[in-house]
């Protein structure tokens, strides 16, 4: 048993950076929100889109694990043309993801320090740190530092979860009004809800870019067995926490007539505030603490995961004779990501919420696309036949799409015939 374990924390390191990719906006933000506006009426929203996103997560770290390469070249075995589509579908992704992460963080960083700065001088202090410890420590100082970077978080979250349903939900205000969620905005935010969670399903390439860089720098190449157990393990931990917060956000805040405010810093006093209600006042600094280093680490995960895909996706689509992952280029594009990301969040400044839904709108319609590419590479002829797709995981798939789709159609319906939508379709 001791053997097993030791080899399993020696393969871990892909499913815990994206955990803490997953761990951040999402759930801190989005979640919390689904439950303090509409209680409970959105989970079947969070469980069905965990279970149908995962097949294209999951096809990553398989095509890596039975190639050795990452899925993004396998992209170009494809042809080019499906780079290109990969490559037009990740920029704008890019730079409004990482803007809503370090914006979120920004706050969770002036709540903490308590100091009296604007939130796009915060974002200029974490891109620079971000960018100077990518350029110093690149994958093996991130695989090492956020292997427990989140467990204080963690506990936390399930002492709080805990901890509310045993005191049960905070009594509701008299003049309390719910919000509608068969409405406009609620199904714009539904459809936003679905776009992050557990995250945006394009940035599936990092998982496979990160199973890639660890094989180089420990040696050992895991079995598909042991690459699945790492990601599963991020994965479904990940799925549980978003109902943790969903709850948290139902149980504390719902009812009370308290607005999530649009302001970072003060988002980021209502999201404590809601863990110290259920844990105790004297839990602030350390739930402080860690939701601050919980989100630092989503955002420089963030920035190294587009700064390595574009590094890829770039090299492939010049035929650069650069060795894959080029420490110039990937410099180059952190910076590039940093840069393009502050100019959005100086454009948001006390939008908070708006900024966040647009990125995970965002991420939402793009999603049917960047699945379809990993179905189609992880079917390709590379892949032998003991890493070939099970009959669930297939037929799994092809249900993603089809949800993925639907739900795309009616967004883009929603936006452009809203009167049309309401009139049919709405009570």
């Amino acid at each position: 048993m001791n053997a097993r374990l030791k080899k399993f924390f020696r393969v871990l390191g892909p499913g815990i950076l994206f955990a803490s990719t997953c761990i951040g906006v999402s759930h801190l933000v989005q979640s919390t929100r689904a439950g303090a506006d509409y209680r409970f009426a959105l989970l079947w929203a969070i469980i069905l889109a965990n279970i149908f996103k995962y097949p294209f997560f999951e096809f990553a770290v398989r095509y890596t694990s039975a190639t050795g390469r990452s899925i993004i070249d396998g992209y170009a075995r494809k042809g080019r043309w499906i780079v290109w589509a990969y490559f037009f579908i990740t920029i704008p992704s890019m730079v409004i993801v990482t803007a809503a992460v370090t914006f979120v963080t920004a706050g969770l960083l002036e709540n903490l320090l308590q100091a009296n700065l604007s939130t796009d001088v915060w974002a200029v202090v974490l891109f620079v740190v971000c960018v100077a410890v990518l350029a110093i420590g690149k994958y093996r100082l991130l695989d090492n530092l956020l292997k427990l970077v989140g467990l204080v978080l963690l506990i936390s979250t399930l002492v709080a979860f805990v901890s509310a349903l045993v005191h049960g939900p905070v009594p509701q205000a008299p003049d309390f009004v719910p919000k509608e969620l068969y409405s406009i905005t609620g199904i714009t935010f539904t459809i936003a809800l679905m776009g992050w969670m557990p995250t945006a399903v394009d940035i599936s390439t990092w998982t496979s870019l990160w199973s890639e860089a660890k094989t180089r720098t420990t040696g050992y190449r895991p079995t598909l067995r042991e690459s699945l157990a790492d990601f599963n393990f991020g994965y479904w931990v990940t799925a549980v926490l978003s109902i943790f917060f969903l709850t948290l956000g139902a149980y504390i805040i719902y009812g009370t007539g308290t607005e999530l405010s649009n302001s970072s810093a003060v988002f980021a006093s209502q999201l404590i505030g809601m863990f110290t209600t259920a844990i105790g006042p004297w839990s602030y600094t350390i739930i402080a603490l860690a939701a601050f280093s919980t989100m630092f680490s989503t955002t420089i995960t963030v920035i190294d995961g587009y700064g390595r895909a574009m590094t890829r996706t770039l090299k492939l689509m010049t035929g650069s004779s650069e060795e894959p992952d080029s420490r110039r280029t990937y410099l180059i594009m952190t910076v590039l990501t940093a840069v393009a990301a502050w100019l959005v969040i100086a454009q948001f400044l006390n939008n908070l919420k708006s900024l966040v839904d647009l990125a995970t709108i965002l991420s939402f319609v793009i999603a049917p696309l960047a699945g379809w590419l990993n179905y189609v590479v992880v079917r390709a002829r590379e892949v032998t036949d003991e890493y070939r797709l099970p009959r669930w995981l297939n037929a799994l798939a092809i249900a993603g799409l089809a949800f993925l789709t639907i739900f795309t159609l009616i967004f883009f319906v929603v936006w452009f015939m809203p009167d049309w939508f309401a009139t049919t379709f709405l009570p």
